[in-house]
């Protein structure tokens, strides 16, 4: 089999179980084969860039890095939808259908109003081509990389045996040679909120909403940290030149059936009758979904009376949204419970009188900070006003000020830790307090073992469901490095009794035989995780998995990163002065470096295997390089390849033995600055990949 045939074959492989799997729910191979598979293929298109297809399945996982994204004029406007909030303006909208179709008959289908980021998708012969979002309707962005990266999205549509016009036999129709399709594209809420806990975990910031989340990863410049989000996308409109169904209904059914990802939650209705009577069944059932809606689009089924119906400047005459109210509701503030994370932030936590909200029974709600408690004014025992922030998260939205009484009180935000009574430290520029009792307060010390256990860095298994605790609780351990001296001898038989606060349900966690073994065997095991999962491990404030994975592959080792300068830290990829800070601070503490050490001692991997470089030539042989900002034709570990591919060889920071800055678009001022002072000559990358050829 040649190198193309090959590449060929994988691909049409990797495509068919991507398809089985996201369009069938079918597991067609397991998953340990299907990243061998991958691999191989990612290895053949290095090796044969030239046979790579436009449909291979390692777009899936990105790598390319755009510098800007280009314009895209869209062949069809994507037009908004007039919208309502009254049953009795969809009274009058379809009164104006009737009058408009003069009295002939018609039906509707309706569809969920997903709340994301709306994308227009271009297949020619099949194959994916271009994608992009809707900008101002005339024009958007191109973000063909990014949509890729969307395992729902096919880069490939089978077209059977006619390559026509995509003439509709009623059960096979064909896709025309040329088509666009439309969609919602979306964070799911359950990818959401583990970004979010994810984000609380090492510190940051916590994202607003999915929608906002959705539309800002869309918009990253570099697509393989949009595949690590897990976007979808739901299908809902079918364009071509041709005409090649007759109704909405029939385009929505083909879709599915070509392999697009189209919600089965939209229905034909008969009339404006049928249409209220969907609204009202999924004005709650709409909350069991894996995205936000905040509505219904009714549209016309056939598009000869969408054509004969026709446009108004601003959007079409055939369709209208009709929007559901915000779900909000009112109760009583009656106490503030203060939860201390893994990183010592104390987050309020309002406990309110249970009250009916969006389908569930909400007993608590956020209020993010002191600062959000100032400038919403709530008092304790005030009535407040209640939503579902993206319909996930409860979240007091207001005081009702007419019924605050005199039994209304200010909340005075603790000085000293809830858990420990340390006095709260504030950062100047942070809304957070936090504790700074890294190894004596009891929840930041329950968090840090979660945190080193969970699967993304030592995944350790078989230590949940309250074991954390009970070995905390017995004494036996102190830091998740203790974890390593643990032996059959100290865990069998102990137990303990755990009462749910609000149920009063009690459950038993006991060590028996089997529970210690597969716990004794995890432990062992972990210590083959690699390098960048025991950096990330850790909880070091501010380096969640991606930075660590940067940090180990720019470093290589714990010892190098240990004794790395704030600046050194700063020339790694993406590391503002924040992260380096915090990096510098924990490792200079003396608690710390023992922790390091004791895993060390245990065997873990304190290393990263350094990876082979195949020569390329010798042009830059003897030269020192550094780059900041981004690149049009290298992500920054190929430049870095290059570099080394070619003799070169990569600093960690500016100084006068550096030889070239490579410069690129958004450059650290910082970096560009300093190079200045030191009289670094800065180079742009058309310069860079001119020394390559001299």
């Amino acid at each position: 089999m040649t190198p193309q045939e090959h590449i060929a074959e994988l691909t049409d492989r990797l495509n068919y179980y991507n398809h089985q799997y996201y369009q069938n729910s079918v597991s067609a191979v397991d998953d340990f084969t299907f990243d061998q598979l991958l691999a191989e293929l990612a290895a053949l298109e290095t090796q044969y860039p030239e046979y790579r297809r436009p449909d291979s399945p390692t777009a899936r996982v990105g790598g390319t890095i755009s510098k800007e994204f280009s314009t895209v004029y869209h062949r069809f406007p994507m037009l908004s939808l007039g919208n309502t909030y009254s049953e009795e303006d969809l009274v009058e909208f379809d009164n104006r259908i009737r009058k408009g179709l003069n009295g002939r008959e018609y039906d509707y289908v309706c569809e969920l109003k997903f709340d994301g980021v709306a994308l227009s998708m271009t297949y020619e012969n099949g194959v994916l081509v271009q994608g992009a979002t809707r900008g101002d309707g005339v024009r958007g962005d191109d973000i063909t990389n990014n949509i890729r990266t969307i395992r729902t999205v096919p880069l490939r549509v089978p077209r059977g045996g006619g390559e026509g016009q995509g003439r509709v036999d009623a059960d096979h129709p064909v896709p025309p040679a040329l088509f666009e399709v439309r969609g919602e594209g979306f964070l799911p809420l359950a990818e959401f909120e583990r970004i979010n806990k994810e984000r609380e975990d090492i510190g940051e910031p916590l994202l607003a909403n999915p929608r906002n989340a959705a539309s800002g990863t869309f918009k990253q410049q570099d697509s393989a940290a949009v595949a690590k989000r897990r976007l979808d996308c739901y299908l809902y409109s079918f364009l071509s030149d041709s005409d090649v169904f007759r109704t909405h209904e029939e385009s929505l059914i083909a879709m599915k059936n070509w392999g697009f990802n189209v919600s089965q939650t939209w229905r034909k209705c008969a009339d404006i009758k049928e249409v209220m009577l969907y609204i009202n069944e999924w004005e709650t059932k709409r909350f069991d979904l894996p995205l936000g809606t905040d509505g219904i689009v009714i549209k016309v089924n056939r598009y000869d009376q969408q054509q004969e119906l026709g446009f108004t400047a601003k959007s079409p005459r055939w369709a209208i949204a009709f929007k559901y109210k915000a779900l909000a509701a009112s109760t009583v503030l009656n106490g503030i419970r203060y939860q201390v994370g893994r990183t010592g932030a104390v987050t309020p936590v309002a406990l309110l009188t249970p009250v009916l909200l969006a389908g569930t029974i909400v007993k608590r709600a956020s209020l993010h900070n002191a600062n959000e408690i100032e400038r919403l004014g709530v008092m304790l025992n005030d009535t407040v006003f209640v939503e579902k922030g993206g319909e996930i998260i409860p979240k007091i939205t207001g005081v009702d000020l007419n019924r605050r009484t005199d039994q209304s009180h200010p909340i005075v935000y603790p000085t000293t830790c809830p858990a420990c009574n340390t006095p709260l430290v504030r950062k100047e520029g942070e809304a957070n307090f936090y504790c700074p009792n890294e190894q004596g307060c009891p929840p930041q010390r329950q968090a840090r073992f979660e945190h080193f256990i969970q699967r993304r860095a030592m995944n350790i298994e078989s230590l949940g469901e309250g074991k954390i605790e009970l070995l905390i609780d017995r004494g036996l351990v102190q830091t998740p490095a203790d974890l390593y001296a643990l032996t059959s001898a100290d865990l069998l038989g102990i137990e303990k009794v755990f009462e749910d606060e609000e149920t009063g349900k009690r459950r038993v966690v006991s060590f028996r035989e089997k529970t210690v073994e597969n716990i004794l065997t995890a432990i062992e095991r972990s210590k083959a995780q690699p390098f960048r999962n025991v950096l990330f491990a850790l909880g070091i404030r501010y380096v969640g998995n991606t930075t660590a994975e940067r940090l180990a592959d720019y470093f290589g080792s714990m010892d190098a990163i240990m004794n790395a300068s704030q600046e050194a830290l700063l020339a790694v990829p993406d590391m503002g002065p924040r992260i380096a800070e915090s990096v510098v601070e924990w490792f200079a503490n003396v608690g710390n470096q023992g922790f390091v050490n004791r895993l060390r001692a245990a065997g873990l991997q304190l290393a990263g295997e350094k990876k082979e470089v195949e020569r390329e030539g010798d042009t830059l042989e003897g030269k020192t390089f550094l780059y900041t900002g981004t690149f049009a034709n290298f992500s920054r570990e190929d430049l870095e390849s290059r570099i080394a591919a070619n003799g070169g060889k990569v600093l960690s920071g500016i100084s006068k033995k550096l030889n070239y800055l490579i410069v690129g678009e958004n450059a650290g001022p910082s970096k560009v600055e300093k190079a200045q002072k030191l009289n670094v000559p800065m180079i742009s990358e058309d310069e860079f990949l001119a020394m390559l050829t001299v």
